[in-house]
C-alpha cells in the first residue's frame, strides 16, 4: 500500500497521466469523421456543416473560462468540469443523431458542439499547468510532449473506432462523448501539480534519460500510426488484423507507465547519476531533498497578512544568493545550497517570521504576471500576433486540405489529413525538444525557434503554390511540422516571460490567437478566393448561365486546378514572413531574460 501511494505521488506518474488525458483531448481533430453522419441524420447542407465547424473551432480555442477557473479550482475540479462538458455536449448530440431526442433548432446543435469541444480546454489547462509546475526546468519538452499527444488523439480515436464500432458512424459520436469522460475521471486524483517537497528525488541525468525514453516512445507511436494508416489505405484489412493493430497501439501508449513503476517498485534499477566536482572526482547525488520538507505547510503568513508560497520564498532566497556565486556552482552544489535555503525558510517560519520582504511593484519579465498585467505588455501582444500569423496560416491549410486535394485531382483526401496529423505531432515533439536546446543550452531566446518554424511554413506554402507533382506531400510535411512546433514553443515562452502562477489564464488567452487567424485567413481570404475562382470557371464553361456565374444556383461550385488556392498560398507565405519578423522582434526584446535565466547553466 505504501508503494502504491508513492507511485501515485511520483512526478513521472503525473506526466504519464497527463499524456493519457491529452491523448483524449483532441476532440476537434475528429470533426471530419463526425460531420458526415451529422449531415445525413439531420439533413444539413454543406453551409450548415461549415458553421458547425466554426462552432467546433471556437470551442476548441476559447479557453479563457478554463484559465480563469484554474485560479480557483483544484486540478480534479478542472478535469471534472471538462469531462461533464464533453459528456453533455457530445452525449446529447449522439442521442439526437440516433433520434432518441427530436431534432432541435440549428443554433442548439452549434451550442452543443461548442460546449462539448470546449471541454478539452479544461483537459489542456489541467495537464499543462500540472506538468509545467511539476517540471519547471523542462518546460519545452513537457509542453511539446503533451501538445503532441493532443494532435495525435484524432488518429488514436479513429483506430479504436475501427476496431470496436465500425461501420456504425453514429457510434463514433458516442465514443467521443464517453471516452474522454472516462479517462478524465480515472486520472482525476493522479494528475495534479506536485509541491517541491513532495517531488521524488531530482536527478538531472536520470531525467534526461527518462525524457529521451519518452521521445523514443513518441517517435515509435508516430511511425506505427503512419504505417497502420498507409496499410489500411492501400489494402483491405479485416477486423482481426485491425484489432491486432489497435492492441499494438494500446501497448505503445502504456510504455511510458514503466517509468514511474520502475522508479517506485524497482529503485535499484534507476540510473545512478554522478556529478563531477572540480577535481574530477565522481560524487553520487543523493539525499538532496530532505524528507521533512514534505511536512512543511504550503503557505505561511507575513507582515501584511497576505500569503506567499513556500516555493516563492525559496526562489527569492535563491535570487538573493546569485550575487554570492550561486551561478558558479555545479548542479550538485547548487541543489545542496537550495535545500539549505529551504531549511532556513523552515526555521524562520517556525519562529513566526519569514526571512524575506517583498516590495509591491509591477512584475518584470520572467516574474509572475496576472492576465491584466500581461495584457499591458508589448511582449505579450508580439507573442499573440506571431501565433496568429503562424497558427492561423497553418490552420488555413488544415481546414482546406480536402478542397486542396480535390482541386488537384486526388479522389480521397484521407491520406493527406492523416499525414498532416502525424507531421503536426512530430512538429510538437520536435519543437519542444529543439527549443529547449536553444534556450537552455545556448541561452538564446526561445522565440527564435518559432521564427524558424514560420520560415519552414513559408517554404511549405511556396511548395503548395508550385503545383508540382507530389507538392501536397512535401507541403503537408513542412506546414505540419511548422504548425505543430508553435504549440510547444508558445506555451513554454509564455511561462518563461510571464511566470507560472497564472499560467492557465495566460495560456488560454494566447490560444485565442489561433481561431482569430483562422477566421481571417481561412474564412475570409481562402474561402473568398476559392469561390471567386470557382465562379470564374463556371462562367467560362457556361457563359449563357449568368445566374450560375453569380452563384445563384443551389449547389456550390467546385474549383479545379492549381489556380484555386495559388493566391492563397502566396498570401499565407507572406503572413508567415510577417510572423517571422514579429518573432525576431520578440527575441531581440527578451534576449536579456534568457541570458539571465539560462546563461549560468553553461557558464556564461
Amino acid at each position: 500500500m505504501e508503494r502504491l501511494k508513492k507511485l501515485v505521488c511520483n512526478r513521472w506518474m503525473v506526466l504519464v497521466a497527463a499524456m493519457w488525458v491529452q491523448s483524449c483531448a483532441g476532440i476537434g481533430y475528429v470533426f471530419g469523421s463526425l460531420s458526415p453522419v451529422i449531415k445525413t441524420a439531420l439533413r444539413y447542407n454543406q453551409k450548415q456543416i461549415n458553421a458547425l465547424g466554426v462552432a467546433k473551432d471556437l470551442g476548441d480555442s476559447v479557453g479563457l473560462f478554463a484559465g480563469l477557473l484554474c485560479e480557483v479550482l483544484p486540478t480534479w475540479g478542472m478535469l471534472l468540469v471538462g469531462a461533464l462538458q464533453n459528456l453533455l455536449g457530445y452525449g446529447w448530440l449522439w442521442l439526437i443523431v440516433i433520434h432518441r431526442f427530436p431534432s432541435p433548432p440549428f443554433w442548439m446543435i452549434c451550442v452543443l458542439i461548442f460546449v462539448g469541444t470546449n471541454g478539452e480546454t479544461y483537459f489542456n489547462t489541467a495537464a499543462l499547468v500540472s506538468c509545467v509546475r511539476t517540471f519547471p526546468r523542462n518546460r519545452g519538452p513537457i509542453v511539446g510532449i503533451l501538445k503532441g499527444f493532443t494532435g495525435l488523439s484524432g488518429a488514436i480515436f479513429t483506430q479504436i473506432y475501427a476496431t470496436i464500432y465500425a461501420p456504425d458512424q453514429a457510434a463514433f459520436i458516442f465514443m467521443v462523448a464517453v471516452g474522454p469522460f472516462m479517462m478524465a475521471v480515472a486520472m482525476m486524483f493522479i494528475l495534479r501539480p506536485l509541491a517541491a517537497g513532495r517531488r521524488d528525488q531530482i536527478n538531472p541525468a536520470s531525467d534526461t534519460d527518462n525524457f529521451n525514453f519518452i521521445y523514443g516512445v513518441c517517435l515509435l507511436l508516430a511511425a506505427y500510426l503512419m504505417g497502420v494508416m498507409l496499410l489500411q489505405d492501400l489494402i483491405h484489412v479485416n477486423r482481426t488484423l485491425t484489432s491486432i493493430f489497435t492492441l499494438g497501439l494500446l501497448i505503445i501508449l502504456l510504455l511510458p507507465f514503466s517509468l514511474p513503476v520502475i522508479s517506485t517498485f524497482f529503485p535499484r534499477w534507476r540510473t545512478r547519476a554522478l556529478s563531477v566536482n572540480k577535481d574530477g572526482t565522481d560524487q553520487l547525488q543523493a539525499g538532496l531533498l530532505e524528507d521533512h520538507l514534505g511536512q512543511l505547510p504550503e503557505k505561511v503568513p507575513y507582515t501584511d497578512y497576505q500569503y506567499i508560497d513556500r516555493q516563492d520564498s525559496v526562489d527569492v532566497l535563491v535570487q538573493d544568493q546569485k550575487s554570492q556565486g550561486l551561478d558558479l556552482l555545479n548542479e550538485y552544489e547548487r541543489q545542496k545550497l537550495y535545500n539549505q535555503l529551504e531549511s532556513r525558510w523552515f526555521h524562520a517560519a517556525a519562529g513566526g517570521a519569514v526571512s524575506i520582504k517583498r516590495i509591491r511593484r509591477a512584475p518584470r519579465r520572467g516574474e509572475d504576471f496576472t492576465l491584466m498585467q500581461a495584457l499591458m505588455k508589448a511582449d505579450f501582444w508580439l507573442l499573440f500576433f506571431a501565433l496568429s500569423c503562424g497558427g492561423g496560416s497553418g490552420l488555413t491549410i488544415i481546414d482546406n486540405l480536402g478542397q486542396m486535394s480535390e482541386s488537384l485531382g486526388y479522389a480521397n483526401s484521407h491520406i493527406f489529413v492523416s499525414m498532416i496529423s502525424i507531421w503536426n505531432f512530430l512538429g510538437r515533439i520536435g519543437g519542444g525538444f529543439l527549443s529547449e536546446i536553444v534556450a537552455r543550452d545556448y541561452a538564446y531566446p526561445r522565440p527564435v525557434t518559432m521564427a524558424a518554424a514560420q520560415i519552414i511554413m513559408a517554404i511549405g506554402q511556396v511548395v503548395f503554390a508550385t503545383s508540382w507533382p507530389g507538392c501536397l506531400y512535401g507541403g503537408t510535411l513542412l506546414v505540419g511540422l511548422g504548425y505543430g512546433a508553435h504549440w510547444s514553443i508558445v506555451p513554454a515562452t509564455a511561462s518563461e516571460l510571464f511566470g507560472l502562477k497564472h499560467f492557465g489564464s495566460l495560456y488560454n488567452f494566447i490560444t485565442m490567437a489561433n481561431p482569430t487567424g483562422s477566421l481571417i485567413f481561412s474564412g475570409l481570404i481562402a474561402g473568398t478566393i476559392y469561390d471567386w475562382e470557382a465562379e470564374k470557371q463556371q462562367l467560362y464553361r457556361y457563359p449563357s448561365h449568368s445566374l450560375m456565374a453569380k452563384g445563384g444556383y443551389n449547389h456550390p461550385s467546385k474549383c479545379e486546378g492549381a489556380v484555386c488556392f495559388f493566391l492563397t498560398y502566396l498570401l499565407m507565405a507572406g503572413v508567415c514572413v510577417i510572423g517571422v519578423i514579429l518573432s525576431l522582434v520578440l527575441s531581440y526584446r527578451t534576449k536579456i531574460v534568457y541570458s539571465t535565466m539560462y546563461g549560468s547553466d553553461h557558464g556564461t
